[in-house]
């Protein structure tokens, strides 16, 4: 499976305890100081939608968004440009960068995140359609990504099943380190092929 657009979530703290009309102010600083390795190009706030993108950091190679889709808060990172590598290595890749980005906000405001709770999407259904049959085979790729990171069996995913989103997968990972910790896991553990 050649996977990409990968979306990957790390769900937020809630109630999330900062006032988000100050995130813009944030984003923007990021964009200045060149704070992540994508090309950041500007901010949208979309918090006015329902259980929509809330306020988003777009780059040229991916967004960055503290979205609040199915009326959940976290930091979404969405892929938009192809990425080299195994699958595992995209997968990697996509967990390593919301990491940071979640880190930095929480040494930057009082947002916190909460590494137990992750959610994994494949924004691209043609290459990845929301079947048993793609989970089925997602499912290493998984577990290759999350086993160097929580341990073997120190997870669950759960498939949302099939229908009309795209694929989703929740990731539950009860003993998770915090995020220094786990950022610094996610960028000196080797990716396997």
């Amino acid at each position: 499976m050649d996977l990409q657009h990968l979306a990957v979530k790390l769900f937020a703290v809630e109630p999330l305890g900062y006032d988000l009309n100050q995130l813009g102010a944030v984003f923007n600083r990021w964009i200045q100081a060149r704070a992540l390795p994508e090309l950041l190009i500007d901010v949208a706030d979309y918090r006015h939608v329902h259980h929509g993108p809330g306020v988003i950091l777009i780059a040229h190679e991916a967004h960055y968004s503290l979205d609040h889709t199915a009326g959940r808060w976290g930091l979404l990172y969405k892929r938009k440009a192809r990425v080299d590598g195994s699958p595992v290595a995209r997968l990697a890749q996509a967990m390593s960068a919301v990491a940071k980005a979640a880190h930095k906000l929480e040494q930057e405001t009082t947002l916190r995140f909460d590494t137990r709770a992750w959610q994994v999407s494949v924004n691209d259904r043609m290459l990845a359609p929301n079947t048993p049959e793609t989970y089925a085979a997602l499912q290493p790729v998984l577990v290759a990504a999350l086993e160097p990171l929580f341990g073997a069996g120190a997870y669950t995913m759960a498939y949302a099943g099939p229908g009309r989103l795209r694929l989703i997968v929740d990731v539950d990972a009860p003993a998770a380190p915090n995020l220094a910790a786990l950022t610094q896991r996610l960028t000196s553990t080797p990716v396997a092929a």
